[in-house]
């Protein structure tokens, strides 16, 4: 059994899990959106270079250690959301059940949401990116509990930390190529407005098993047009950005993959507000975000491989077994 193949608890866990100013910060206005996936001057190339010394650090390791989905916004149109929901009321990580009923999507997109919905209730996980082990796209990658941010003058990489170490490089004050070619996580480019980092991504790869921005199957076509918005927060801003968004995802109670927030931390967080836009999904650009606290331990080793362990459970896999050999 894959790391990733296990009960709908993992879909995308550690297999081996709008653009509003948020909680009381400011936050620059977000790019306007291209309604094409292409063209020479689109993206965030046109804002020239900032000085080195007004540039924010997001240096070090960064975890988001709860699952399954994206924090929606205070307000205004957000992400599919599980229609499962425990007793506690926080997403059903074990029950995968996308609000095919959201408003953001097109009759096509919420029936197949729908349809991964009812392989979840039918008690079978349905394969996604990151239990097939596959390079998971902008923004299904986002649910990543760890990562890091390595910033040079021409371009920031960014690091990913599970279920099989993936990496994203976005270039610096240039744009997107007349004509894009499809990649795993597309052609990305950035820069700078004041103390926010701009990423506006497109060209994600379509033709390719798995292809869903978020873990409930939710599709995209060539259109899907993403930007991200990162930032810091203050200690205060960030520990309740990160207790709200618990009050969507659960917070992962095993966690394997070393990701887990440094309690005795005081410093600032780091906050992603990223807006999707896809004209052959969705009827609207929707809004969603990730917050994330400084991590305890060091970077952890981490690949996608075939096991029985459910680390998040802290049990193995029910898998068949005899009591005595059949041959």
């Amino acid at each position: 059994m894959n790391a990733q193949r296990r009960p709908l608890v993992l879909l995308a866990t550690l297999a081996a899990m709008a653009v509003t100013p948020a909680l009381g910060q400011s936050a620059a206005p977000a790019p306007s959106l291209p309604s094409s996936a292409s063209g020479e001057g689109k993206g965030a190339g046109n804002s020239g270079n900032q000085g080195a010394a007004s540039i924010p650090d997001f240096s070090g390791v960064w975890a988001h250690p709860s699952w399954p989905s994206f924090e929606p916004p205070p307000t205004g149109p957000g992400p599919v959301r599980n229609r499962s929901r425990l007793r506690t009321g926080e997403s059903n990580g074990s029950q995968l059940v996308g609000d095919y009923g959201n408003p953001i999507l097109k009759p096509d997109a919420a029936e197949v949401v729908k349809k991964h919905g009812e392989i979840s209730l039918a008690g079978v996980t349905y394969p996604t990116p990151a239990n097939q082990c596959w390079p998971q796209p902008v923004p299904y990658i986002f649910w990543t509990i760890g990562i890091q941010l390595l910033q040079e003058p021409h371009q920031v990489t960014i690091l990913y930390s599970n279920p099989d170490h993936e990496v994203r490089h976005v270039r610096l004050n240039e744009s997107h190529p007349t004509q894009v070619m499809p990649s795993w996580y597309g052609d990305s480019v950035g820069h700078y407005e004041g103390d926010t980092l701009v990423i506006d991504t497109v060209g994600i790869k379509t033709r390719r098993p798995f292809a869903m921005v978020d873990i409930f199957g939710t599709p995209y076509t060539e259109a899907l047009h993403v930007v991200e918005r990162y930032r810091l927060l203050d200690y205060e801003a960030a520990k309740e950005a990160q207790e709200r968004g618990q009050r969507e995802n659960r917070l992962l109670p095993f966690n394997d993959s070393g990701m887990d927030v440094d309690p005795t931390y005081r410093g600032r967080g780091l906050q992603l507000e990223f807006t999707v836009e896809d004209e052959g999904v969705f009827t609207m650009p929707w809004t969603a975000i990730m917050t994330y606290r400084r991590a305890r331990g060091e970077w952890p080793e981490f690949v996608c491989a075939e096991n029985i362990r459910e680390y998040y459970y802290n049990k193995n896999s029910e898998v068949p077994t005899a009591d005595k050999a059949d041959f």
